[in-house]
C-alpha cells in the first residue's frame, strides 16, 4: 500500500474490528460497523461490560492515532473496502453482497461524465442495491471531485448488516445520504434522481405477485431480479437520467430476456452495452457488462448506434486512453445534441 496515510487507518481499523469481533462474539461485518461508529464518536461503547476493560483501553489507544479531519472521504472509503474484503472471507459472505471493484466505479463515473451533457448544480444518485456502498460513495466522491458539485445520495437494501456499514461508512465519510431498509421492489421513497449505479445481484425474486407489475417480469414462474431491478431503477430516475447497471455478460441470451428487451425498446434509451476485462473475473460463467440505459426526455438523444465493445485491461494506458478517446468519438457522433 503505497499511501501509509490510508495505511494507518486500514490497520487501525482492521486492529480494532478483530478485537470488537472477538469481543463481542459477532459477525465481522457487524464489529466492522461498531469500530467506525467508535472511531466517528472518539467513545469506545461498551454495553453489559463487553468489549472488557483491557480491550476497550487497546481500542482507545489505537483510536487516538487517528485524527479523522486530515483524512479525505476516499481515503476513508478505500481503508474501510480493504477491511471489509477481509469480511467477505472470514464471514462467507456470498458473491451477490460482496465488494464492487473500485475500477467498476470509475469507468461508471467517467460515462456520467460523457452521457450528462448539462452539469447541475446538485446530483442525485442512486443504487437500489446499495449493500455497504462501496460502490455508490465511490461514484459519489469521484463525480463531487470532477464536476465540484454538490452530490445526493440514495441507498436500498434489504440486508441490514449491509445497510449499518453503509450508514458508518456514509457517516465518516460526511456524505449527503438516505439509506432506505427495505424490497427495492416495494414502493420507494424518493425519485427524480440524475444517475442510478447498481452492481446489481443475480437471481430469481421470490414474491411473485409484486413482479407482476413490473413490465420485465415473465408469465409463468419466479422472474429475474436483475430485469426487475433495470426497471425500477429507471422509474425513480427523472426524464433523461441515466442508469448504469452491471449485469451477467449473458443478460440478452438468457431464456428469459425477451421480456427486457422488449421493455428496453419501448420504452427506454438503450445506450450501450460494454464488456468488461476478462481479467476482472476468476471464472467465466461470472463475467459481467456495463448496461448503459437513459430515460427519454427532450434534452438527450437515442444513440444512432448503440456503444458497444470491451473495455481494455485497465493496465494498459495506452489502450486504455485510445478506449477514453473513441468513446468521446462516439458520443460526439451518436448523443450530442
Amino acid at each position: 500500500m503505497a499511501n501509509e496515510h490510508l495505511e494507518k487507518l486500514y490497520h487501525v481499523l482492521d486492529d480494532s474490528t478483530t478485537i470488537l469481533n472477538q469481543q463481542l462474539k459477532t459477525s465481522f461485518i457487524a464489529a466492522i460497523t461498531e469500530a467506525g461508529e467508535d472511531l466517528a464518536s472518539g467513545e469506545v461503547i461498551q454495553e453489559d461490560g463487553l468489549p472488557n476493560d483491557e480491550a476497550k483501553k487497546k481500542l482507545t489507544a489505537l483510536f487516538d492515532q487517528i485524527k479523522l479531519a486530515t483524512y479525505e472521504p476516499e481515503e476513508i472509503r478505500q481503508a474501510l473496502q480493504l477491511v471489509l474484503v477481509k469480511a467477505i472471507k472470514v464471514d462467507g459472505i456470498e458473491p451477490n453482497k460482496q465488494i464492487t471493484p473500485d475500477a467498476m466505479a470509475s469507468l461508471a463515473t467517467f460515462m456520467v461524465t460523457i452521457f450528462i451533457q448539462q452539469q447541475p448544480d446538485q446530483l442525485r444518485v442512486a443504487d437500489l442495491a446499495v449493500g455497504t456502498g462501496n460502490l455508490l460513495f465511490a461514484v459519489m466522491n469521484q463525480l463531487h471531485k470532477a464536476w465540484h458539485v454538490e452530490v445526493k445520495g440514495f441507498g436500498v437494501d434489504n440486508d441490514e448488516a449491509l445497510l449499518a456499514v453503509a450508514g458508518m461508512s456514509s457517516s465518516l465519510q460526511h456524505l449527503d445520504v438516505d439509506l432506505f431498509h427495505q424490497d427495492a421492489l416495494d414502493n420507494l421513497l424518493f425519485k427524480d434522481a440524475d444517475v442510478v449505479v447498481s452492481d446489481l445481484p443475480v437471481g430469481y425474486y421470490p414474491v411473485d405477485e409484486r413482479a407482476k407489475k413490473f413490465a420485465t417480469a415473465t408469465k409463468k414462474g419466479h422472474s429475474y431480479a436483475h430485469h426487475l431491478l433495470i426497471e425500477q431503477s429507471m422509474n425513480v430516475l427523472k426524464p433523461g437520467g441515466l442508469g448504469l447497471f452491471y449485469v451477467p455478460s449473458q443478460v440478452f441470451r438468457s431464456k428469459e430476456a425477451e421480456d427486457l428487451t422488449k421493455w428496453l425498446a419501448k420504452a427506454m434509451y438503450f445506450q450501450g452495452l460494454l464488456n468488461l476485462p476478462d481479467d476482472f473475473f476468476a471464472d467465466k460463467k461470472a463475467e459481467k457488462s456495463l448496461l448503459i440505459l437513459q430515460k427519454p426526455s427532450p434534452d438527450v438523444k437515442r444513440a444512432k448506434q448503440v456503444l458497444l465493445g470491451q473495455f481494455p485491461d485497465l493496465n494498459d494506458r495506452d489502450a486504455f486512453a485510445a478506449f477514453i478517446a473513441k468513446v468521446k468519438d462516439w458520443a460526439a457522433a451518436n448523443i450530442v445534441l
